[in-house]
């Protein structure tokens, strides 16, 4: 009896999954390639850091590991349906779109400051992904069935007419 109850318990507590697969496989995608993103960039920043000789400005290898931080925790909140994770991605993508435009319009206007980063001309060097995945991120995470998936917003109630 006690089983039932903290089964009962758990799966009230988690939100229900209410995506359409084409929302739920959005996510995925996001969930797969935020983690291979921060793997190119994070041994593209150790490689320029550690290994590369002849680094004049460490400016963009550094601001390189930040964008791979930046990946990696928003991998994890893509990954758990948790409130508290939703807000996590929503606020690592904001910050990571704020770097991208900040970096890659200083790259623009003097591109000796910046050096070689994954943000270096708004993300160029890799088709311009950095640019445009943490935007279809957020877009992605304040799609209606997303929010109600994350128990951001309630699920709407059938009505008796």
């Amino acid at each position: 009896m006690k089983e039932s109850s903290i089964e009962s318990t758990t799966s009230s507590e988690l939100p229900r999954d209410v995506r359409s697969p084409f929302i739920r496989r959005a996510g995925t995608i996001l969930a797969i390639s935020y983690p291979v993103l921060a793997l190119s960039t994070g041994f593209r920043s150790v490689y320029q850091l550690f290994l590369k000789e002849g680094v004049t400005s460490y400016t963009g290898p550094a601001l390189s590991a930040v964008a791979a931080l930046c990946y990696l925790t928003a991998a994890i909140g893509f990954a758990y349906r948790r409130r508290w994770a939703w807000w996590l991605s929503v606020s690592v993508l904001g910050f990571e779109t704020l770097m991208t435009l900040v970096v890659g319009t200083l790259s623009v206007i003097n591109p000796d400051l910046i050096g070689s980063t994954v943000w270096r001309l708004f993300g160029i060097d890799y088709g311009f992904f950095p640019l445009l995945q943490p935007l279809l991120g957020l877009a992605w995470l304040f799609h209606p069935e997303t929010l109600q998936s994350y128990g951001i917003r309630p699920s709407p109630t059938p009505t008796n007419s």
